[in-house]
């Protein structure tokens, strides 16, 4: 009866260690998974972070884009005011004064 008890006991022993085993490869892989799922995300912040600053140079251009075009618009309507003008100016001399 002792003896049954102790091969019992031996059984119960070498499935725990069994169980122990297995749980700390289930405990191994698990830790590799987020090894890796902490690089992904450390790779993936890098990039963020490049796109952050390739936006913020995007942004700079198009506001200098915006600067140049409104400057042009106000020398092409400058333009085409004197031009009026000139063009009125001439007609009134070349009827009134003739």
């Amino acid at each position: 009866m002792s003896t049954e008890r102790l091969n019992q006991s031996s059984d119960r022993i070498k499935e725990s260690r069994r169980t122990v085993l297995e749980t700390e490869e289930l405990g191994v892989s698990i830790l590799e998974d987020l090894h890796q799922q902490r690089e992904t995300l450390l790779h993936s912040h890098k990039k963020l972070h490049g796109v952050d600053d390739a936006i913020d140079k995007s942004k700079k251009v198009l506001s200098s884009m915006l600067k140049r075009m409104t400057r042009t618009k106000w020398i092409i309507g400058s333009l085409i005011a004197a031009l009026v003008l000139a063009i009125i100016f001439i007609l009134y001399f070349k009827l009134f004064h003739s």
